[in-house]
């Protein structure tokens, strides 16, 4: 498929915006700092045709970039090598491409490597990193009238909850409807732009420590070169629910607490990962999480929030025991390891990259310009990321639903993400990112005694 790009443009807020510099919470700038990408496809319109759709959501992007102001601004580094986001209405950068397909050539598109096409191409290489913008959108056009919109926000900037949050109130602007409420700017409530605490950070709390390397392995080197798939596992609302009875016959550690849709999945996910990559019973592995906050701080963080309120954290098991023990042992290290964050926790975590001089030496800066590798999670470890509460999907600028909604930059090797089905009510996908010799194997043990 050839993507051809008609012309780019820069979007600005359609009023005057506060000129101001907003600071971000210091673990935000760890790691990737990077654009995350979503694609929504829609199929003709008979009531909007392309030309108005476009100009329908250049003008509403210009309109809720009023209220949301911080994405039209840019990302720069303060005195004390932190980062800030500069509001200065420079705007987004929104593309218009066309491609000679028809949708229906890109055949499944969950798993189709040419929907990467379809995303911004975003030049961390030569664009100095001052310059780049807090959001891009991609709309292509098919020769069969269907259009896909594909914007890709700062993972700096703010996290899934955020970015689904913008984007549904764009939508709701695009069909002409009011916001029920302005988005919260403030980041100290995160402490961002605070000095850390002067309670002492404890000597055995490290958030950097490395995730676990195979058995006779000195680095990763060779597992980041090995050729990944990415299958996409349904499981049906009966599914779910024999998996969570299993996950909850057994009390581990006197705990009676049943185990969430989340907490069951992840366990099962990591056993059979763990079987399938046929792990020698004593290998370590890590279980990379990423848990939502706003309900975990005190006080707790208004729904309005526009900006990132979570903290990584990862469980830890042996290979041997998740294989061979029960779901309930494997999903009780994932509570635990979400159970550890408290409001304390989060304390602690804050006044850790407080008290870090240089965060640049912490930011993965150089592998997003493909001039060193940044962080890896596969073999032995995984991640699973849960889209179950995020309303990514129903996106509808004035005609309606997307006939297909779901990530694209996810295809690293141990990469699962966990959303609903909307096909079928109460049912959920697991997209899997795995190495090509152990997705067939994982396939199988996955929907084993299910």
């Amino acid at each position: 498929m050839k993507v051809t790009t008609t012309y780019s443009s820069i979007i600005k807020p359609c009023e005057p915006t506060p000129n101001t510099k907003i600071p971000l919470a210091e673990w935000d700038q760890i790691g990737y700092i990077s654009h995350i990408p979503t694609i929504h496809i829609y199929k003709p319109s008979p009531n909007f045709p392309q030309n108005t759709q476009i100009e329908n959501l250049k003008d509403s992007l210009s309109k809720i970039l009023v209220p949301f102001y911080p994405l039209a601004g840019r990302l720069h580094w303060t005195t004390r090598g932190r980062l800030e986001i500069g509001c200065d209405a420079t705007g987004v950068e929104f593309i218009v491409s066309e491609t000679g397909s028809r949708l229906e050539e890109l055949g499944e598109f969950s798993t189709c490597q040419e929907i990467h096409k379809l995303s911004p191409n975003i030049d961390y290489k030569n664009t100095p990193f001052e310059e780049i913008p807090l959001m891009f959108v991609q709309i292509t056009i098919f020769q069969c009238g269907s259009i896909t919109v594909c914007p890709a926000l700062s993972h700096a900037v703010i996290d899934g909850r955020g970015a689904s949050y913008f984007l549904n109130e764009w939508a709701k602007v695009a069909r002409g409807e009011q916001l029920d409420v302005e988005p919260l700017h403030d980041r100290t409530v995160m402490k961002a732009g605070e000095p850390p605490s002067s309670n002492p950070t404890p000597l055995d709390f490290n958030p950097l420590l490395p995730p676990p390397l195979l058995i006779g392995e000195t680095n990763d080197k060779e597992e980041r070169k090995k050729e990944t798939i990415v299958a996409m596992l349904k499981l049906t609302k009966n599914q779910v629910e024999i998996l969570k009875n299993r996950a909850n016959e057994e009390k581990i550690d006197g705990k009676s607490r049943p185990f969430s849709r989340y907490e069951t999945i992840t366990g099962h996910v990591w056993k059979c990962a763990s079987k399938a990559r046929g792990h020698k019973p004593e290998q370590e592995t890590g279980l990379g999480i990423s848990v939502d906050i706003r309900r975990r701080m005190k006080p707790q963080i208004a729904d309005n929030y526009f900006g990132k309120a979570t903290i990584d954290v990862v469980a830890e098991g042996c290979s041997g025991e998740l294989v061979s023990r029960t779901l309930s042992y494997a999903c009780s290290r994932v509570r635990e390891a979400i159970d550890k964050v408290t409001n304390e926790h989060i304390n602690m975590t804050i006044d850790f990259w407080k008290n870090q001089e240089d965060l640049k030496m912490f930011q993965d800066l150089e592998a997003l310009k493909g001039e060193e590798e940044g962080p890896f999670y596969g073999n032995p470890n995984l991640g699973v990321t849960s889209w179950l509460t995020l309303a990514f999907h129903g996106l509808d600028f004035g005609w309606g639903n997307e006939v297909y909604m779901g990530p694209i930059t996810h295809d690293f090797d141990g990469d699962f993400i966990l959303f609903p089905d909307h096909d079928e009510d109460g049912g959920l996908i697991l997209r899997a990112c795995l190495q090509t010799p152990h997705m067939e194997v994982f396939k199988k043990v996955f929907y084993e005694d299910i």
